[in-house]
């Protein structure tokens, strides 16, 4: 390369990097939930017909007030009440739903009237309706927390469009609640928790790019104690990271959960790419060539090993593309694309900086290299020796593995991402514990002609679905058409609570023509419990974060006992909603993440055959491979650290990365066999001089990865450990259990003419 032509690459990376840098500031950043929706899922298609006829089941946001001094003070009675109308009167709000607005029928021979549940106006009736409320066993345990201090304020709001108006909403909301001064309030929604997440994920995003620059840093002066040694390596790899931040910018791709994660991957894996090269070229200068030789000769030795590793990288993230789950088809498609520039900008920059600047001065120090020659010269005689007590060894973890393999759980949290003394975390759980439940439950309805859903035998059947669900499958809240029958049933005996049940008989018919018929032409409750002309329905309720293991299990059970109880040529019961869709993604987690190992085995396999031309070649280069794979997922396994949208995505990160140190590794043992050497004698030179790439690399892209454990994120915190741990395990196989099975297993003969 002259130096016109360095010139010109410099130039030409600086330009893109200006480019690329002007689009960041369009970069935003997203947390929505049903972006986490199986796109192929027939479930997905049922919901998103269930919320055009009803609403998102998950536009609420739930509030607990609490009392010391009691609920049914008249001083916290009459601020709940003022809130509430302050509420109702919101334009963003659809529904208010609180002990003080709420009214019951009555229906008697001088008419239709309503009575409050709560007289706001007359404390000396609190007491009194206090007792008529827990009588009412349902409205009791919705409203009141089991402690007895707090009272639940349900908001249903319009959909938002967008961050900004959300966040603006839920401010509002808070600031109407802060000048009430309740002894305390606690808030959980959809909405509340996406703005919280985004602000941490800002946070976090600014956290691990500090400390991946840095780690670099350190490692790069360790490395190679030089300005331009530390300078160059970390231009790279930050130009890298504006490339494709900025291409991200530009397509409007937004920064999400998992792609706060791409800084970090691309400090590791560009840093990858920096340390082959200049361990080659600098151990050409120490040889005695030429600069210009030793430029030429690091890229020829390295170029395409590195192109290769760079590629398998590539794979393994693009094999993200079989989820069903589109921020993980995403993430793959985008960190694919960053392995690649990081490559390209690594060829382009690295070996023009050679041409223009002076020799580094370790290049003429030879102690580093003594030492380093002197450590790996002792490893590679004692592997050979104990090359068979190294295969005995890797049977037994690969035993080992499988059985804590076998332990695995697949089950994820809507939160449990958050630490246990997170804010956001325990306003969840104080729903979970005081009021039954904080994530949405749905069960769609669908009754065939000829039927309605206020039918008799039709409220009756539903009378059992919901019976079912409250005891068996723990749903509170529970509201559905039936609630309308009920309720009309007590208003006719007087608002008497022993009435609050579906009437029989005579009294059916009695209520469905006097008051049903007309309830359902002023249409109250269309598109809020029925639809369709009452042929299409919902139950609704809310559930604990019981995780998604019990909860599929539950649906599953739900769905066997009615099609036991249900005569389903007139009626069906189907459970739907965001809740049992994210729950369901760990299904499909598990069968995409071998889908896509299995791609990236496939891979790696025909990169090895076309390397060797040699079956045989072929599993010495896969086993070592998957071996560290099995040992992370037997430490999930025997530690309990569930298979989730996070971890799920480790193995395919993991080994399309340990993949790397492998390949060059047997890349440079091809390049020594082809000069008519023999195998012992090229995989000796091989060892050494890989050796010290691969230490130095493993623990550059493990330290990397290690940084995640930062974050506030459960998720991202055993992403980082485990991607890590795979890399140390991967770099320790590749300098023993590799040139162990080499030596035992190689047909040395037919592989040396090759």
């Amino acid at each position: 390369m002259t130096k016109k032509a360095a010139l010109l690459s410099i130039f030409l990376v600086v330009i893109i990097t200006i480019i690329a840098a002007s689009q960041l500031p369009k970069l935003r950043f997203n947390y929505v939930f049903e972006e986490f929706f199986p796109v192929d899922d027939p479930d997905l298609i049922t919901y998103l017909e269930f919320a055009e006829k009803f609403e998102n089941d998950n536009d609420y946001l739930l509030l607990g007030l609490q009392s010391d001094n009691g609920l049914f003070n008249p001083n916290f009675i009459t601020k709940l009440n003022k809130l509430t109308q302050q509420f109702e009167e919101h334009d963003s709000i659809r529904a208010v739903r609180s002990i003080t607005n709420i009214k019951q029928p009555i229906i008697s021979q001088a008419g239709y009237y309503e009575i409050p549940l709560i007289h706001v106006e007359d404390p000396e009736l609190l007491k009194k309706d206090s007792i008529r409320l827990f009588k009412q066993k349902e409205l009791a345990e919705t409203f009141i927390s089991k402690s007895g201090k707090s009272t639940l304020v349900l908001l249903k709001h319009k959909k938002f469009s967008s961050k900004q108006s959300a966040d603006e909403f839920v401010e509002e909301i808070l600031q109407e609640i802060e000048p009430f001064n309740f002894d305390s309030y606690t808030m959980a929604g959809k909405l509340y928790a996406q703005g919280i997440f985004i602000d941490k994920i800002q946070h976090e995003l600014l956290k691990f790019i500090t400390a991946s620059i840095l780690l670099v840093m350190v490692f790069l002066i360790l490395a190679y104690r030089s300005f331009w040694g530390v300078l160059v390596p970390l231009a790279i790899v930050l130009f890298s990271t504006i490339w494709i931040l900025g291409f991200m910018a530009f397509t409007g791709k937004q920064l999400d959960l998992l792609m706060v994660l791409l800084p970090t991957i691309m400090f590791v894996v560009g840093m990858s790419d920096v340390v082959h090269l200049m361990t080659k070229y600098i151990e050409n200068l120490r040889r005695g060539n030429s600069k210009n030789e030793s430029i030429k000769v690091a890229i020829k030795e390295v170029g395409l090993a590195t192109f290769l590793t760079s590629l398998t990288t590539a794979i393994g993230f693009l094999t993200l593309l079989t989820a069903s789950i589109g921020p993980i088809k995403e993430f793959g498609m985008y960190t694919a694309l960053g392995v690649i520039i990081a490559f390209i900008v690594a060829f382009m920059l690295l070996p023009a900086v050679w041409v223009l600047i002076s020799e580094p001065k370790i290049s003429t120090k030879s102690e580093n290299k003594e030492e380093w020659i002197g450590f790996l010269s002792t490893k590679f005689i004692w592997v050979i020796k104990n090359r068979r007590l190294i295969s005995l060894i890797c049977l037994s973890i690969i035993v080992v593995s499988g059985l804590g393999i076998s332990k695995i759980i697949v089950n994820t949290y809507l939160i449990e991402d958050l630490p246990q003394d997170d804010p956001l975390k325990q306003s969840f759980t104080f729903f979970d514990e005081q009021f039954g439940g904080s994530r949405p439950f749905e069960v769609k309805l669908e009754v065939a002609d000829g039927h309605t859903l206020l039918s008799p035998e039709i409220a009756r059947s539903v009378g059992q679905l919901e019976k079912y669900l409250k005891d068996s499958v723990k749903v509170g809240g529970l509201v559905s058409p039936t609630t309308i029958i009920k309720t009309l049933n007590q208003a006719t005996h007087g608002g008497d609570n022993d009435y609050f049940k579906l009437p029989e008989g005579e009294n059916y018919d009695r209520i469905l023509d006097r008051n049903l018929k007309r309830l359902v032409k002023r249409g109250d409750f269309d598109g809020q419990l029925y639809a369709d002309s009452l042929h299409t329905g919902r139950i609704s309720g809310w559930v604990n974060d019981i995780g998604s293991a019990i909860s599929l299990q539950r649906v599953d059970d739900f769905h066997r006992y009615k099609n036991q109880v249900l005569d389903t040529s007139i009626i069906n019961a189907q459970v739907t909603g965001t809740s049992l869709l994210i729950d369901k993604n760990n299904k499909y987690l598990a069968d995409n993440m071998i889908q896509g190992l299995c791609i990236a085995f496939g891979v790696v396999a025909i990169i090895a055959g076309f390397l060797f031309r040699s079956f045989r070649m072929v599993l010495i280069t896969l086993i070592p491979n998957v071996i560290p794979l099995m040992m992370v997922a037997a430490i999930m396994g025997f530690f309990g650290i569930t298979l989730k949208l996070s971890t799920s995505i480790v193995f395919t990160i993991a080994f399309g990365i340990a993949v790397d140190d492998t390949i060059h590794f047997t890349s440079k043992l091809k390049l020594e066999l082809l000069k008519n050497k023999s195998l012992i004698y090229a995989l000796k030179r091989t060892y050494l001089s890989t050796g010290k790439a691969i230490i130095v690399t493993s623990l550059i892209l493990s330290g990397g990865f290690l940084i995640l454990i930062l974050s506030s994120f459960g998720g991202t915190f055993y992403t980082g450990l485990l991607i890590s741990l795979t890399l140390i395990f991967a770099m320790v196989i590749d300098l023993t259990v590799l040139p162990a099975f080499i030596v035992l297993f190689l047909d040395k003969h037919r592989l040396s003419k090759k």
